[in-house]
């Protein structure tokens, strides 16, 4: 338990302080930031550029599995917990996925950061933190949460892995499209990380296993 704990505050403060430097490295302009996010625009622009296919790909696939494909997932699981009447997961999905979208425009109102001006497909909104990395983070933590108290062993850690890697695939294929700059998105992740804590702390989600039956008590009838 105290491991646990340890991990969970090493995690928090780690997740803090990516974000704290990939926004005041934006802010202040620093070189070493600005050359990494530089390069690797420009070497996935390069690539991009004559390839309209390997674009198109990007854009499906960040559209599926960007923050309105969460909130599909999260609407038919919250529509269980209500049939089941397990509101507390029903506003643990609400409060995650469902205004996750307040959060990153919030973030991206107070850093106002504009967009790459290599971008090979629309983005709307400014660029800092991206939306796609920072939903992908909440929706795939938050659907884990809530599923898997139903899930054997065996698919835990498949669908730990599969949740990692769309992670991590999503918010490089922003980059690819050059519509968010790298530290857009290492940001995304960190304040995606933190609200998925924050909104586990104030509404933890309950299993979506119908309650049993309260047993009758012994000498009576029904």
């Amino acid at each position: 338990m105290a491991s646990k704990k340890t991990w969970l505050i090493a995690s928090i403060v780690v997740a803090v302080a990516v974000y704290a430097t990939m926004w005041v490295g934006y802010a202040l302009n620093w070189g070493w930031l600005d050359s990494v996010d530089t390069d690797l625009l420009q070497a996935f622009h390069n690539i991009g550029a004559s390839r309209p296919g390997w674009v198109s790909f990007w854009v499906v696939f960040c559209v599926v599995f960007g923050p309105n494909g969460f909130r599909v997932a999260a609407l038919i699981l919250l529509i269980i917990a209500l049939v089941r009447r397990k509101v507390p997961t029903a506003m643990f999905l609400v409060i995650s996925i469902g205004l996750m979208g307040l959060v990153t425009e919030g973030a991206k109102s107070l850093a106002g950061r504009p967009r790459p001006a290599t971008a090979l497909a629309h983005g709307s909104s400014t660029s800092f933190p991206s939306g796609h990395a920072l939903g992908v983070m909440v929706g795939v933590l938050a659907l884990l949460t809530v599923l898997w108290p139903h899930l054997s062993p065996q698919l835990r850690r498949v669908l730990s892995v599969v949740g990692g890697l769309l992670i991590v695939t999503v918010g490089v294929g922003r980059v690819v499209l050059n519509v968010h700059h790298p530290s857009d998105v290492l940001a995304g992740w960190a304040l995606g990380y933190l609200y998925y804590l924050l909104c586990l702390r104030l509404v933890p989600p309950l299993p979506l296993t119908p309650a049993a039956e309260t047993p009758v008590a012994l000498g009576t009838s029904r």
